[in-house]
């Protein structure tokens, strides 16, 4: 039954009872009498009891259903409010859920393209560097070397000075070009690209430990790169934000597929909202279905966890074009 007709004939049916006892054997004289007064503020009481409770039922599924668009995050998809009701109750959440459906698509579809974009252009910046700003930079490191070889022994010193700062600035350029780039994980697997990224973290005031199993099972490009990606970006945090001194990176498999851990012993994320890094990590992670979260460790700082199925549940489709482009198949730096 429609909603507006079930409202109409609860009232009709309050109304029906209020005029009953008006025609009935209760009547009320002037001066009103106590009993009078008792039996009509009881019976009152009654119909407003009933009347709120019937719409308490009839309307509790949309109060669901706004409870469920005030906490609903595309970036955290799966959750449904249950079908109830009847009629266009239920017609109104079946509606609501089939239009988050189709938002988590197109955003999942929109992300990954952009994703896959920004990919590309990490390639292409990466292999500019190296390419031309790496090799002029080995130039001028060169005709340093040449000029100070034929300086006099008082210009020698300041030469050398200058051709380490030049040295230091190419390395960091390399860095820079390995972060955008990560050629280690074309060329030599995920297991080998994670542990290098432990490896670089790692420092004086950062003990970076890295446990990874061999028994894993097989992931196409596109997981292992949202791996990779967002390990990167949780020990970026780490360093950045957590003032931690040990960190421990983790790969292993489960039953439905591969999980990531990033655990640190830093000042924990607290009441903070999410920033731009983590809110990065979890568009990735929809592109391969992957879970997310974000949490408090049991010992304190922080502990990143990603759940990738295999195979996964929602290929990032959008990435194919840019796989077949010619940035995509541009040699590695």
């Amino acid at each position: 039954m429609p909603l507006f007709w079930r409202i109409f004939l609860l009232n009709a049916v309050v109304l029906i009872v209020a005029t009953a006892l008006l025609l009935g054997p209760v009547t009320v004289s002037t001066p009103v009498l106590l009993t009078e007064a008792a039996v009509l503020t009881v019976g009152l009481a009654a119909m407003l009891v009933a009347n709120a409770l019937l719409l308490r039922v009839g309307l509790a599924p949309l109060q669901r259903l706004t409870r469920a668009m005030t906490t609903t995050d595309l970036l955290r998809p799966g959750h449904r409010p249950a079908v109830g009701g009847r009629g266009e109750i239920a017609e109104l959440i079946t509606t609501f859920n089939t239009m988050l459906d189709r938002l988590e698509d197109e955003r999942a579809t929109s992300s990954a393209r952009a994703l896959s974009a920004q990919e590309a252009e990490r390639r292409r910046v990466a292999r500019e560097l190296h390419d031309e700003v790496g090799q002029s930079l080995t130039a001028v490191l060169l005709q340093l070397k040449r000029a100070a070889d034929h300086a006099p022994p008082e210009l020698g010193e300041e030469l050398h000075q200058v051709q380490e700062a030049t040295r230091a600035g190419l390395e960091e350029i390399r860095r820079i070009a390995r972060r955008l780039r990560p050629g280690v994980l074309d060329e030599l697997g995920l297991a080998s690209a994670l542990k290098a990224l432990a490896t670089e973290f790692g420092g004086p005031g950062l003990s970076v430990q890295h446990s990874l199993d061999g028994d894993l099972p097989p992931l196409d490009r596109e997981a292992e790169l949202v791996l990779y990606r967002v390990a990167q970006e949780a020990l970026t945090n780490t360093v950045r934000h957590a003032r931690a001194r040990r960190a421990e990176l983790a790969l292993y498999r489960t039953p439905g597929g591969v999980a990531l851990r990033v655990r640190d012993d830093g000042r924990g994320i607290g009441g903070m909202a999410e920033g731009a890094g983590v809110r990065g990590m979890r568009e990735r992670a929809l592109l391969v279905g992957a879970d997310l979260t974000v949490e408090p460790g049991a010992g304190g700082g922080t502990v990143v966890r990603l759940a990738v199925p295999v195979p996964v549940r929602f290929p990032a489709q959008a990435l194919v074009p840019v796989r077949g482009s010619a940035a995509a198949h541009a040699p590695p730096p």
